[in-house]
């Protein structure tokens, strides 16, 4: 109940944002629930499953180029984004059931793959998707401020879902399997844990929600190009964020967005060419100091229950 309570207060008090910010801070708000989603959709699978999987990328960018090619093509916006995390859970059942198989380093290098086959696929298809000079949107007939609202309570919406279905994971008969699979693949088999199926539902459903976050990012923008939304740094970042929370936690993702993103702007903002060496030095430091994120820090330092005499 109380996570709930906790879900609600940050939602209502993200909710009155855009009565109080100006467009600047609606546009780190709405990076800030993008990259929420993106986390939270990792830790599913490389969080409680120990899976990790740098697939991110490349659902971000079947989604992105989902939403806008049916858009250009005349449907709805809407219709575009519920395609668009249909067709990435689609591609993550599949594509799972070739790379799921492997394990540790064997599974990371397989779906670090994905995002670069996908986007050679992309640079060949110019007539249908653009090839290599990318993708206009249509541009909402509102104003600039009204999208700007527009676009983060969608993305707001999506970082509550997302963190909705993680808490009822959590609690779940797929959270605990996916724990088991973490702590030992091998005893979960013979436990009688069917732990293909879980693998393969816990990938698709990160798969869902980051592909829903690349359609509204891909109309956000209003111009994709396969080097933007199949960046691997897409695949890097949730990995880091998950870290900086707390991995395998329900609320570690979206505080490791928060940090990430106040970083970004402080200090990547200045020195742009020091970005992937910053993104290494924070692994880094996680990895010796801060093995299990912030949320670690506050579980230490609440107090604990003197055991009953």
């Amino acid at each position: 109940m109380r996570t709930w309570l906790v879900l609600f207060v940050i939602v209502l008090l993200l909710a009155m944002l855009p009565l109080v910010g100006d467009n600047y801070l609606l546009r780190l708000a709405t990076t800030v629930c993008m990259y929420a989603v993106l986390a939270q959709s990792w830790n599913f699978i490389g969080g409680l499953a120990g899976y990790p999987s740098f697939a991110t990328a490349a659902f971000f960018g079947i989604g992105a180029y989902t939403s806008a090619i049916m858009q250009n093509y005349g449907a709805p916006i809407v219709l575009g984004w519920g395609s668009a995390g249909l067709v990435a859970m689609i591609f993550a059942a599949f594509i799972g059931g070739a790379i799921l198989h492997l394990r540790g380093h064997y599974f990371a290098i397989a779906s670090l793959v994905l995002a670069e086959m996908l986007r050679e696929i992309i640079n060949g298809m110019p007539d249908f998707a653009g090839g290599g000079k990318g993708l206009n949107l249509p541009i909402l007939p509102i104003s600039v401020t009204a999208q700007a609202q527009f676009f983060f309570y969608a993305m707001l919406g999506l970082a509550l879902v997302c963190t909705a279905t993680a808490i009822v994971i959590h609690r779940s008969k797929l959270g605990f399997s996916l724990r088991c699979i973490q702590q030992n693949e091998d005893a979960a088999n013979i436990l009688g844990l069917n732990t293909y199926a879980y693998k393969t539902a816990a990938f698709s459903l990160s798969a869902v929600f980051v592909g829903f976050a690349g359609a509204i990012y891909a109309s956000w923008v209003s111009y994709i190009e396969p080097p933007d939304v199949f960046d691997v740094l897409i695949s890097v970042k949730p990995m880091v964020m998950v870290l900086l929370g707390g991995l395998g936690t329900i609320f570690g993702p979206a505080l490791g967005a928060l940090i990430l993103l106040a970083f970004e702007e402080v200090v990547w903002r200045n020195f742009l060419t020091l970005h992937a060496a910053a993104l290494g030095l924070i692994i880094v430091v996680l990895i010796l100091f801060l093995p299990n994120g912030v949320l670690s820090l506050w579980n230490d330092w609440l107090p604990r229950k003197k055991p009953a005499r």
